[in-house]
């Protein structure tokens, strides 16, 4: 990349502004794995619920000022989402591969949270977005071209392969590389608190990703879905109950430790 466009890059990211904005934003993804975790618990003892972050962001729409709530959330995203690209470009690392490694994690992470803002937004407006059914459709329009099973099947695989890494980077607690946590207990704390939350997201994804090979393999696009579709498949299983219980726990964990991240990212 240009010198200009690093120097232009880390200028910006300096910016006191956008700083407090992208901490607003960890506080708003955090919020909305509260709510996914909360809809969880009901889903696991009442079997009703819509566990993903569209079931999160229509909570936040039938609330007080919900309308004005969820276009701030939808402002702090796509603040966090313009922090991490931004710092993708800005990196100072000299070994190429490790460089260039962490650029497509943080762009990575500036599309998911653009995208998280953006669905955020359309609740906003009045949409109601429905992931399962978006996967489902994408799935049968891939399949539906010719190699479309094995681009579909590659997809899941990337995908719960990204879930094997979140349960690594918990596990590992490498995530404690990006926050600098208080000495003592406090820390310790908020280090396990992180360690579930990423251990259990991690899982998630690792099971969307399945069901998305499970559909390309079956080349049965009913078979994919989101993270509400993952999370009824585990219901689905003997003690599932008690496996969705577990998740939500570990979803309200991972929503408590974007709240700590807010105040102790290394930004």
């Amino acid at each position: 990349m240009k010198p200009e466009m690093k120097s232009a890059a880390r200028s910006a990211e300096r910016k006191t502004p956008l700083r407090v904005l992208a901490r607003g934003g960890y506080v708003a993804s955090g919020l909305i794995h509260l709510l996914i975790g909360g809809i969880a618990f009901a889903l696991a003892w009442s079997g009703r619920g819509e566990t993903d972050q569209a079931g999160a962001l229509t909570a936040i729409a039938s609330a007080p000022l919900g309308f004005a709530a969820l276009w701030a959330v939808a402002v702090l995203l796509w603040a966090l989402g313009v922090y991490h690209g931004i710092h993708g470009v800005a990196l100072r690392i000299e070994h190429r591969p490790k460089r260039w490694a962490r650029r497509v994690a943080e762009w990575g992470q500036a599309a998911l949270f653009i995208a998280m803002g953006v669905v955020a937004a359309a609740v906003a407006v009045g949409a109601r977005p429905d992931p399962d059914s978006s996967a489902r459709e994408a799935s049968r329009g891939l399949l539906t071209f010719p190699g479309g099973p094995v681009l579909l099947g590659l997809i899941g695989a990337g995908v719960a392969v990204g879930g094997i890494a979140w349960i690594v980077m918990g596990v590992r607690r490498s995530f404690r590389n990006r926050v600098t946590l208080p000495p003592g207990a406090p820390g310790t704390a908020i280090a396990a608190i992180g360690v579930l939350g990423f251990v259990v997201k991690g899982i998630a994804l690792a099971v969307v990703g399945v069901l998305l090979v499970e559909a390309a393999l079956q080349r049965n696009p009913r078979a994919a879905g989101g993270l509400d579709a993952a999370i009824e498949s585990l219901r689905s299983l003997p003690l599932g109950g008690a496996m969705v219980a577990v998740m939500a726990v570990g979803f309200t964990a991972y929503g408590v430790f974007c709240v700590f991240r807010a105040r102790y990212a290394d930004l």
